[in-house]
């Protein structure tokens, strides 16, 4: 029976030797805190295809989209900004005291919008960190957004977003719960992203359940828009494929509970339970 090859060509047997002695680089950390220039935009768009209109669905006396405007605007890290894909959600946020730009309706991404945004409020280029808060996030707490902002001022990092536990054990197997597989610190409070998916993660160790709150770096966010969609963000239908694909870096922040996300009918009945609770 004939040998199966060797896995180490015998010609890299000795950089290989010579390389393993040496110490793990620490993940990449700002030597002093660098402080970043955020601004907030939340996207919106009235066709969304499992519950059109839910940035104007009323939960408890209010617009889904004014609620995440308020919550955005209690976090205080920097100027906020609806990037609305329709004139509806413009006249909502103005009547609540908010900012609203008016973006394509046809374009193709949260992401995109949020850039067509971006351009029009600031071309003179003042901010360079740009928080994507999603408008189907009506409690999310204002501490999120600046634990997104602390990680572009501590890591040196492209991307920054957000992971919690899994909630129930139904997590692990459900497509809709977006699984983060991270390389964590020491602390366990924030760690490099290595990938996400949708499917089931098998083996020992916690699930860290992605938030879709990103803080990206201006020249990344651009970066990423002008890219067509990547393999595996088709395969897995998660554009934060795009950026690991592109060689950026994404770090997570690990938060205790994800807040409550306005996708359907049934999360919308959570979401008015919720506020009816804390009336």
């Amino acid at each position: 029976m004939r040998e199966a090859p060797p896995l180490i060509a015998p010609g890299s047997l000795t950089r290989y030797r010579r390389s393993r002695n040496r110490p793990v680089a620490p993940f990449p950390e700002l030597a002093e805190a660098a402080p970043v220039t955020p601004i907030v935009l939340i996207p919106a768009r009235m066709a969304a295809a499992r519950l059109p209109g839910k940035p104007l669905a009323d939960i408890g006396g209010a617009p889904m989209i004014v609620r995440v405007l308020h919550q955005a605007t209690a976090a205080a890290v920097g100027p906020v900004v609806v990037a609305a894909g329709d004139a509806e959600i413009v006249a909502a946020v103005e009547a609540a005291g908010g900012r609203a730009i008016l973006t394509d309706p046809a374009l193709p991404s949260g992401s995109d919008r949020i850039l067509a945004a971006l351009a029009q409020v600031d071309p003179e280029r003042r901010h360079d960190a740009v928080i994507n808060l999603q408008g189907d996030m009506p409690f999310v707490p204002p501490t999120a957004l600046s634990a997104c902002v602390e990680l572009l001022e501590r890591q040196a990092c492209d991307v920054a977003t957000l992971v919690a536990p899994e909630s129930s054990p139904e997590d692990r197997a459900n497509p809709d719960v977006v699984k983060a597989v991270l390389a964590l610190e020491a602390d366990g409070r924030r760690g490099r992203a290595l990938y996400f998916t949708r499917s089931t993660l098998h083996g020992e160790g916690p699930v860290w359940r992605h938030i879709g709150l990103y803080g990206y770096r201006r020249a990344a966010l651009e970066r990423f828009c002008a890219a067509p969609p990547s393999p595996l963000e088709r395969r897995e239908k998660l554009e934060q494929l795009r950026a690991m694909e592109l060689g950026q870096t994404i770090w997570a922040a690990v938060v205790d509970e994800a807040p409550i996300s306005v996708d359907n009918p049934a999360d919308l009945a959570l979401a008015r339970a919720y506020a009816g609770d804390r009336a």
